[in-house]
Parts: structure tokens; C-alpha cells; sequence
């Protein structure tokens, strides 16, 4: 569970702070140390599949978030952790 180069802030898409845990300990890293990462590459993708079904449709979220949250959920079950990006 690297933080090397992770957002030192609250980022809605790559790490929003309400599933971040009080030690630090993001949910995505949490899942991915409870059921192996090919499981998690399995929910990304079907996340990534829910917010471009839903992208401009949620009261509240504007579509390029629902869609740049699509992208992150994809790059993620394709074995690329999109936090590390500069």
C-alpha cells in the first residue's frame, strides 16, 4: 500500500477522503488485501461500467466527474493504480 506520489488532499475521483479509513488505509487498498486484486479487477470494471451508464444522470454529479471516475475505475482493473500518476 504505497502512498508515493497519492494526492496529499481530498480528490473526489482518485482519492476522495470518505473512503479513506482514520489510519490512512484507502478502501480500494483494503479490498484489494481482503480478496485479491483479480477480484477487485472484476468490481472496477463493472464500477466503470456503472458511471458511464449513469455519467450526467445523478443530481448533484457533473458528467465529466462520473466519466473521469469511469476511467480511473477502468485504468484500475487493468493493473494501473491511477493515484500514482503525476
Amino acid at each position: 500500500m504505497a502512498k508515493r506520489g497519492r494526492p496529499k488532499k481530498s480528490d473526489p475521483v482518485n482519492s476522495p477522503s470518505h473512503y479513506k479509513s482514520d489510519n490512512g488505509v484507502e478502501c480500494i487498498d483494503a479490498m484489494v488485501a481482503a480478496f485479491g486484486r483479480e477480484a477487485v479487477n472484476t468490481y472496477c470494471k463493472i464500477a466503470s461500467f456503472k458511471y458511464l451508464w449513469r455519467a450526467g444522470k445523478k443530481d448533484g454529479n457533473a458528467e465529466d466527474q462520473d466519466m473521469a471516475k469511469m476511467d480511473w475505475y477502468a485504468s484500475f482493473s487493468r493493473g494501473k493504480d491511477p493515484r500514482l500518476d503525476d
